[in-house]
């Protein structure tokens, strides 16, 4: 099969899709922070997807074209991060289940979007047998990083003392963190969670700490090659699946996007406002809340679906005529 068969168009900006693109960068940065967000779900309601993927995969062969496309992205993956350190982490600290709620509800009134790429598609034992395996991968993951978080949480950075170990660690699990950005349903910050690094590298966030401690940024050099690495190679190697198997493939996501819905209510940190519940008291305004913007992101994110749908509609019949 040569290259051209794995040609895609990708979107002219306006000013409307370049801010889109902008957005959709944002939650990718915020779903780093954020349990259970995936910034790929989103750029599948948005029908970028397939788009984003692309221009990762082929950035050094037509790097002019696909570096314009990825730029508002790439802006906006900034912005995600800071307000997700400086600001969503505090939120997170304050009203935990609240914030929780509203990020898993925005996650759950995108599913249908995830669900219309299989709409039509015939029910096969692989198909089925993949989707439960995405189902239970990012469950199985929050419950993973639940169970060493409420084991290994002593309070210490681990990074106090950064041993030679830490660094190629370091470019693996970067690499683990890319694929995260690329397959929907996977959680950054429960990868994170479960092999216990989550809330040092989270504390470590400072300029104080990097003057006590500029070993650190070692770390986070090594995430950031591997994560780059990752989202250059992987995303490449998804396009390639999707050309092949485009359906067969997407059974897989969409149970990973199932399933991450669900891991956002068990994972390490929600795991442990639980406990916090059951020894002081529930904490009933951050319930409520958590409930109340639980709906609230439904229904917001099903009305962009909606919208989105009828955009779609409306183009494919123009296209027609």
């Amino acid at each position: 099969m040569g290259e051209k068969n794995l040609e895609i168009a990708l979107i002219k900006y306006n000013k409307k899709t370049w801010c889109k693109s902008g957005l959709l960068g944002v939650i990718i940065g915020l779903a780093i922070i954020v349990p259970g967000i995936s910034g790929s779900t989103v750029a599948i309601i948005f029908k970028l997807y397939d788009q984003f993927l692309y221009a990762l995969g082929n950035l050094f062969k037509q790097f002019k074209r696909c570096f314009a496309f990825l730029l508002p992205i790439g802006l906006g993956i900034i912005v995600g991060l800071i307000v997700g350190f400086f600001a969503v982490q505090k939120l997170l600290d304050l009203l935990p289940f609240a914030v929780v709620g509203l990020f898993a509800g925005l996650m759950a009134g995108a599913f249908p979007a995830v669900k219309d790429e299989i709409k039509g598609a015939e029910r096969t034992k692989k198909r089925v047998a993949l989707f439960i395996v995405g189902l239970l991968v990012p469950i199985a993951v929050g419950i993973f990083s639940a169970l060493f978080s409420s084991s290994g949480d002593t309070g210490v950075n681990q990074f106090d003392q950064v041993a030679w170990y830490h660094i190629p660690a370091s470019l693996f699990i970067g690499y683990l963190l890319g694929i995260t950005q690329i397959a929907p349903g996977l959680s950054a910050s429960a990868i994170l969670m479960a092999v216990g690094w989550f809330s040092s590298l989270v504390d470590g966030v400072s300029l104080s700490y990097f003057q006590e401690n500029p070993a650190i940024l070692l770390v986070y050099g090594g995430l950031a090659v591997g994560l780059i690495l990752s989202v250059l190679t992987f995303s490449k190697f998804l396009t390639f699946v999707f050309n092949k198997a485009r359906q067969t493939a997407y059974t897989l996501i969409v149970g990973l996007s199932l399933g991450s819905i669900v891991s956002m209510f068990c994972n390490g940190d929600i795991v442990e406002v639980y406990a916090r519940w059951a020894q002081s008291g529930i904490v009933w305004w951050d319930l409520l809340l958590g409930v109340g913007l639980f709906a609230v992101g439904v229904v917001g994110s099903y009305l962009l679906v909606r919208y989105q749908r009828k955009k779609d509609l409306e183009e494919g019949i123009k296209t027609q005529e």
